[in-house]
């Protein structure tokens, strides 16, 4: 059964098998021989959608490959019940959502995609937020970082995203999840998270932020400042 949110498509399933970090702009099942390329989709609900291999690659530390056997995601910092879950425990069970988004890089291209993955706020709720909670930290597996206030988490149906176009997001976007952080400029879509926290920290800034780069993030207003 399917229900309709505007251009939010939520699944409901009882289990789900199948699945940027350091970029500026850019965002898997691992690559190997045997894999053949995936199957994408490049037209949804009448609107077009951009090719999952319509991105610049920039990522800080090149395209990660993630040990999947190994992969943990950790829900930590101000919660109740911090959470270390495998790759399919962040999927299996859990409300899984569409949603069509374009993501904006400050060197002035976008790609307008179909996301698939849970919401972060599923995460953060089931962990517990604690009430003096403010920012949500992101980490790659590379090491990069970025912030968002909590308020746009709770605000917003922002996704982990574990498919693009129906296919599995492949390593150079991000594989196992990116952050689908729409109206944001494309510093803000990590790849590669590996572990999400919540703080107090409202001065924190991440890789790009510390740099110069706006911390608000807005695509409707510069990147530069805030």
């Amino acid at each position: 059964m399917w229900w309709k949110f505007g251009k939010i498509v939520l699944i409901s399933v009882l289990s789900y098998a199948f699945a940027f970090g350091g970029l500026a702009c850019d965002t898997g099942a691992p690559a190997n021989e045997n894999n053949l390329p995936p199957v994408e989709v490049r037209e949804y609900q009448g609107e077009d959608l951009s090719s999952i291999y319509d991105f610049r690659e920039n990522a800080i530390k090149g395209p990660q490959h993630v040990d999947i056997d190994s992969y943990k995601l950790e829900i930590m910092g101000l919660v109740s019940y911090p959470l270390t879950l495998t790759y399919d425990q962040a999927l299996e069970g859990r409300d899984i959502y569409k949603k069509i988004v374009t993501l904006d890089c400050v060197e002035g291209w976008s790609a307008t995609i179909l996301w698939e993955g849970p919401l972060v706020e599923d995460f953060l709720n089931e962990a517990g937020i604690l009430p003096e909670a403010k920012v949500v930290i992101f980490h790659a597996y590379d090491g990069y970082t970025t912030s968002v206030p909590l308020d746009y988490i709770l605000d917003n149906d922002i996704l982990l995203a574990s498919k693009m176009n129906d296919a599995t997001i492949i390593p150079e976007r991000g594989y196992p999840f990116t952050l689908v952080a729409e109206s944001k400029w494309g510093y803000k879509w990590i790849k590669w998270v590996t572990k999400i926290e919540l703080s107090d920290d409202t001065d924190y800034r991440g890789y790009w932020e510390k740099r110069g780069y706006s911390n608000s993030a807005d695509t409707d207003k510069s990147f530069f400042g805030d």
